[in-house]
């Protein structure tokens, strides 16, 4: 009994994140209400509570869902970007978000939430707070990886690797945000060219063309 009560709390829990998902996605943060995603999960707004403290909390973990598996996948395995081949992680982490977001509904839906449709006012300011405390994170993450790829190749960067890093961030950020709000062109193909051709003019050698 307690673990069938467990798996119902688990599918309650979903049920309400994907809910938020569509919600948060039609008709951005905002003007959202726990009550319509309770209702469209088929719950209670009591069931939003017992699982999220507010609509802050249910929006983090909405986004937790898309990209914690993402930074898992990325790593390969490896317990940081240093240990493993800094190069091919940094196209492997790029290339990868790319492939998702294209082919993935729900993490396309999740970024264009984050990126389109949430207006950093009022009670949203901690999301931007938090967005871009993850993108120092980002950053970092690059920066070491970049560090230590330049170590492994013999590569002397013309940039500084905290410099270089967040311009690679600005760019990978930038064909996402295009691509999100419809301009025509192939992301996972002109993303891995450009994310290559910014790396090689770094210094590091080319790598596999994009597929």
């Amino acid at each position: 009994m307690a673990r069938r009560t467990k798996e119902d709390a688990f599918a309650t829990r979903n049920s309400l994140l994907d809910a938020a998902e569509l919600v948060f996605y039609e008709q951005g943060v905002a003007r959202a209400s726990l009550s319509e995603i309770a209702q469209r999960a088929g719950a209670t707004r009591g069931a939003v509570y017992w699982h999220f403290k507010d609509k802050l909390d249910l929006f983090y973990a909405m986004l937790e869902r898309v990209t914690l598996p993402l930074e898992q996948a990325a790593y390969g395995g490896c317990e940081d970007a240093a240990a493993c081949d800094a190069l091919e992680y940094v196209r492997r982490l790029i290339s990868l978000v790319f492939g998702r977001i294209v082919d993935d509904d729900r993490t396309r839906r999740v970024f264009e939430v984050l990126l389109l449709k949430v207006e950093y006012v009022g009670e949203l300011m901690p999301v931007q707070e938090r967005n871009l405390a993850a993108l120092d994170s980002f950053s970092a993450q690059l920066e070491l990886a970049l560090r230590a790829a330049a170590q492994d190749h013999g590569v002397d960067m013309p940039m500084a690797p905290r410099e270089a890093s967040i311009a690679l961030c600005a760019l990978f950020d930038g064909l996402i945000q295009n691509w999100l709000l419809g301009r025509a062109f192939d992301l996972k193909l002109v993303g891995g060219q450009a994310v290559d051709v910014y790396l090689r003019g770094l210094g590091f050698p080319p790598g596999d063309p994009p597929q």
